[in-house]
């Protein structure tokens, strides 16, 4: 049983998730969110509030660009991409403090959190297949 509480344990220390993540920023936490992507990707839309660092360029730029004191939280495409889990490892290698945002994009997306592109903010959708979708009554 011990082995599988520490399991668990050192997920939630390495993971999180979108709604989480937006809980946090709307509280104000001091963290930096990284979109690990590459260029297309990040042109085509991406999580209001990130920075573009894709998984590739972080040993290079996060010491040159990013306090080591402040944590990160990375995210990629969607469940089927371990971008996220390469930039986490690559931030985890220079001694950052890192979570993945599992799910990546495609849940934050779904959820119906803020998202912009290069032209500025894009609608929210959201989707029920994730999450709770109340009607809104209008009088």
């Amino acid at each position: 049983m011990t082995d599988l509480l520490a399991y668990y344990d050192a997920r939630l220390a390495a993971e999180t998730d979108p709604s989480d993540v937006y809980a946090a920023q709307k509280l104000g936490d001091t963290f930096v969110l990284v979109d690990v992507r590459g260029d297309d990707a990040w042109a085509q839309g991406r999580i209001t509030g990130a920075i573009h660092m894709p998984h590739g360029d972080i040993a290079r730029r996060a010491p040159l660009e990013l306090d080591p004191a402040v944590p990160v939280v990375v995210y990629c495409w969607s469940p089927g991409c371990n971008g996220g889990v390469k930039g986490a490892r690559q931030f985890a290698a220079l001694g950052y403090s890192v979570r993945e945002m599992i799910g990546g994009y495609e849940y934050w997306v779904r959820e119906g959190q803020p998202t912009e592109d290069d032209e500025g903010p894009r609608e929210r959708v959201f989707d029920p297949l994730v999450m709770v979708v109340r009607e809104r009554v209008r009088c």
